[in-house]
């Protein structure tokens, strides 16, 4: 006898092995995959997601349906980067990992607090909303997965903080210790955020764009209506290429090689792939006459100026097909203070000390670690568990 258990929790479906769905659906009749002709027959993969598809739409619940993978946006976070877990990740380091999983399952119904990522996936969710109005039956959303090393033991106070704060999110991977930076592809996975500048590193170098987050010294206030996302350019959209002759050769030489390869397209960076993703979401709102009500918001923050270097740049963009919505050349110039205005969910840059001036200004920031720039990157933002009072 067949026996699928699917256990309800704070609103959540666990659903374990597709196959299984996929002979219940066939048990029952619920659904049927009648290709018109053989040239169109779908793969056996989508003929499972189909019909595992048509019978969780048969199941009554409130809680939106995880998009396919393959079109899917795909945004891993890891649980220290969701959450605040500083006073639980000093539990680990001084007192192990028995102590730590110990002290999580005894804390288990007490919801962790937010952590760097929390209003980014919260923007995200707003997103998938205003695109599941236009296009119900889409499969083009943003798709968010815990990716984590935790033991599956945590993994009950993490499931009941995602549901205490009303966050969507049923992909999960816990790997117990083990780095996650292995099932990254097998997630398809658009952008990883981590606490872990280590794996951070590692994901960048399997080709997948990668950042490490930083807690604001202040909250700045988000906007809740439209996920507001900013880059910066050299070594993060774009390859560090021409940013190699500024550390090597000085500035003039820099704007005189700008000037000369002015037409010819910069290499990509490791966050060009996400700025393409978000493009491709935003251009399913144009298409709805909802341009000037886009829930997402791009932003170029760059230290290049503007006359001297920052034609290549944007000619670069329209040659890769992408549009930003607002470019913002400082010409050295902190970018801090003008971070403080934009209120960005996340800001990517290569450069420590520009994390460091965003976080002061009270910008959540995510540092890539790319490029000649590393190797000037001198200081270190360490977390510090919080003080009991």
């Amino acid at each position: 006898m067949l026996r699928l258990r699917v256990h309800w929790g704070g609103g959540m479906w666990i659903w374990g092995l597709r196959s299984v769905a996929l002979r219940l659906v066939r048990s029952s009749k619920m659904s049927e995959i009648k290709p018109n002709d053989a040239a169109s027959e779908p793969s056996g993969e989508d003929k499972d997601w189909a019909a595992a598809k048509a019978f969780f739409d048969n199941l009554k619940t409130k809680v939106p349906r995880p998009p396919k993978p393959q079109y899917a946006v795909t945004i891993a976070v890891s649980s220290r980067t969701l959450f605040n877990m500083v006073a639980e990740r000093k539990i680990f380091v001084e007192e192990g990992m028995e102590k730590y999983v110990a002290h999580q399952v005894e804390h288990e119904n007490e919801p962790l607090k937010p952590g760097a990522a929390f209003p980014f996936v919260k923007a995200l969710m707003n997103v998938n909303a205003r695109l599941r109005e236009l296009y119900p039956d889409s499969e083009e959303l943003f798709d968010i997965v815990l990716m984590t090393n935790n033991h599956a033991q945590v993994g009950v106070r993490l499931i009941n903080s995602i549901n205490h704060y009303g966050l969507t999110i049923e992909r999960f991977c816990m790997t117990g210790g083990q780095s996650p930076i292995g099932y990254l592809k097998a997630y398809m996975t658009n952008l990883y955020l981590s606490k872990d500048s280590n794996k951070v590193t590692e994901a960048i170098e399997e080709g997948i764009a990668a950042a490490t987050m930083f807690m604001p010294e202040k909250d700045s206030g988000l906007s809740d209506t439209q996920l507001r996302v900013a880059f910066d350019g050299d070594a993060v959209l774009f390859s560090d290429e021409s940013e190699i002759i500024v550390k090597q050769h000085g500035l003039d030489t820099f704007f005189e090689h700008e000037k000369k390869f002015e037409n010819l397209p910069l290499a990509q960076g490791p966050l060009k792939c996400f700025l393409e993703a978000l493009g491709k979401l935003q251009r399913k709102f144009y298409a709805k006459n909802e341009r000037l009500r886009c829930p997402i918001r791009t932003f170029l923050v760059t230290a290049r100026s503007a006359a001297s270097s920052g034609a290549r740049v944007l000619k670069t963009l329209r040659s890769w097909g992408l549009e930003i919505d607002e470019a913002l050349f400082l010409a050295g110039a902190p970018k801090g203070p003008l971070l403080q205005k934009v209120r960005p969910h996340i800001f990517f840059d290569d450069q420590m000390f520009h994390i460091e001036g965003a976080q002061e200004h009270g910008t959540i920031s995510a540092h890539v670690p790319y490029g000649i720039g590393q190797k000037y990157n001198k200081s270190k933002l360490i977390e510090e568990p919080e003080k009991t009072k």
